[in-house]
């Protein structure tokens, strides 16, 4: 079956969004990202439109889609072998008019059998340019001794400290550029998306949710500046943006991390986080 490409997020909502809604946890990336492009609208994630598309298998269903935001490699959702392949041969076509595609993002399984279909309609090969374990909340419990301070709901009269602390998460991880620091800020303002964890008044590190989609939120942007690190901030700003969360009435509190920091992979699991799957961000090496 072929697959439908459009840049009108309506239509593709109207097509694909019950199906990416009926598995939101594997389905994360792709349905904030939509949920913050219908919010901000398509310069949301800067200046060149947003792609979309949907497959559908030969009964008539959907069963596979991607989001584009441009220059950014393709979100790909669960979608079977034969779909990563048709996909992959349209994408190639694509290229030949000039929209090169340097990667692709996804679960392992999706990402990888893209990349071999788009190994073998292009001739180019990839490497893992990240691999992120995806984590859901069991039961939360407490990471060790009580941390000094609180918690609260980080205002607009925050937002130079959060572009200062989003400005330096985006240097140390490299997964936020610097030009989109600020759209980003402001998103999680605009729905008190964001966390502050204060010790005498003072904010000491930062977290923050996605919008709920399908009763799901995600976690993001955990932030403690290095001069603050090793006081357990991270861990209880962690903590409590995930109560909060759960209190307003998400079902499912998902969060990623860099399976090569293990560090964080630990900590996340100690406040009741379980281990999911893992998503692949491959880069393609050919100079086609």
């Amino acid at each position: 079956m072929p697959w439908t490409t459009t840049s009108d997020l309506d239509a593709f909502q109207a097509a694909a969004g019950a199906y990416l809604r009926a598995r939101p946890v594997q389905h994360t990336l792709l349905l904030t990202v939509v949920s913050s492009l219908a919010a901000a609208g398509s310069g949301r994630y800067g200046d060149q439109p947003p792609v979309y598309g949907w497959w559908r298998a030969p009964s008539g269903a959907v069963d596979g889609a991607y989001v584009r935001t441009p220059p950014r490699p393709p979100l790909l959702s669960a979608m079977p072998a034969e779909a990563a392949d048709a996909l992959a041969r349209t994408l190639a076509g694509a290229r030949l008019t000039g929209a090169r595609l340097t990667g692709v993002n996804g679960v392992r399984p999706v990402a990888e059998a893209f990349a071999d279909a788009w190994e073998r309609h292009t001739g180019e090969g990839r490497r893992a340019e990240d691999v992120q374990r995806l984590y859901r909340l069991d039961t939360l419990t407490p990471s060790g001794p009580a941390i000094r301070g609180r918690a609260r709901a980080a205002t607009t009269a925050d937002r130079e400290l959060l572009l200062s602390w989003y400005a330096a998460f985006g240097r140390d991880t490299g997964a936020l550029p610097e030009d989109e620091v600020a759209r980003t800020v402001d998103d999680r303002l605009s729905h008190h998306g964001a966390l502050l964890w204060e010790v005498d008044g003072e904010p000491v590190a930062t977290a923050a949710v996605s919008r709920a989609v399908a009763a799901t939120v995600r976690v993001s942007f955990v932030y403690t500046p290095p001069e603050l690190r090793g006081h357990g901030y991270g861990g209880a700003v962690t903590a409590a943006v995930s109560r909060a969360a759960r209190t307003a009435g998400a079902e499912r509190v998902l969060l990623f991390t860099d399976l090569a920091n293990p560090t964080s992979n630990a900590l996340y699991q100690r406040i009741g986080y379980r281990p999911v799957e893992d998503h692949l961000l491959l880069t393609f090496t050919g100079d086609h």
